[in-house]
């Protein structure tokens, strides 16, 4: 891997881990209580304060940290094709990567995994490729165009559905880069300096764990007890004459 490949990897990740610690400090009680489902963990038999705030913490902070590294992903493979294939961001709505290859420009929408949309996002999708074919054959330089869905992990193997080609995994990292390990290369640097990331993470957590279950008792306990029904309105409730 090239020594400015490893370079930025080690620097983004930082950047990464910031931002997971600034969201844990700015959250707000209030948008976890509203934005997750009561009924799941009143199923699930929670009985303590601080272990549903535990639970609501967990299942909301798990889906926010998947969304920051995937555009730390994207932003890396933008990097390393800005390197490797003079690649850049595209000007087009919704593709993140543009560059030219053998006389074929390659447009590129990003996603971390492959499981990343439904159907209408899909159909989004391609009337986004679309357009920006049109828009690119207007141009006499340009002879080819190929829409391309990359996934930055994944065991797909690539296809061309007729209307873009679908790449993922090693394949991915290899078609912007030449590099076969490319994929592997990347996991030693994303490691650097995670302990001590992650102590500073688990430090912010664990005092918000603290302020969230004082203040959760405080507003949806009665006796000690969780107020199932209180929450429940809290979270769903929207007849104002009920």
């Amino acid at each position: 891997m090239p020594p400015c490949v490893e370079s930025s990897v080690s620097h983004h990740i930082g950047e990464f881990h910031e931002s997971r610690i600034s969201r844990v400090k700015t959250i707000k009680l209030k948008d976890v209580l509203q934005k997750k489902n009561p009924y799941l963990f009143r199923a699930k038999n929670i009985l303590t304060a601080q272990r549903l705030i535990e639970s609501l913490l967990q299942a909301y902070l798990s889906s926010s940290e998947e969304e920051l590294f995937g555009e730390f992903l994207e932003e890396l493979a933008i990097f390393i094709a800005g390197k490797t294939v003079n690649g850049r961001k595209s000007p087009g709505t919704g593709i993140d990567l543009e560059f030219t290859k053998d006389g074929v420009v390659f447009l590129v929408s990003i996603k971390s995994g492959v499981n990343w949309g439904n159907s209408s996002q899909y159909a989004a999708l391609r009337d986004r490729f679309k357009k920006a074919v049109q828009v690119l054959k207007q141009s006499k330089s340009v002879k080819s165009v190929q829409p391309v869905l990359a996934s930055c992990y994944g065991k797909r193997r690539t296809v061309n559905n007729g209307e873009y080609l679908r790449i993922c995994g090693q394949e991915f990292w290899y078609f912007i880069s030449g590099n076969p390990q490319l994929y592997t290369d990347i996991i030693e640097p994303l490691g650097n300096q995670a302990k001590h990331h992650n102590q500073h993470y688990e430090e912010e957590l664990a005092a918000v764990i603290n302020k969230f279950t004082a203040d959760f008792s405080k507003e949806f306990c009665n006796d000690g007890r969780i107020d199932w029904n209180k929450l429940v309105r809290f979270n769903s409730g929207n007849l104002e004459s009920h």
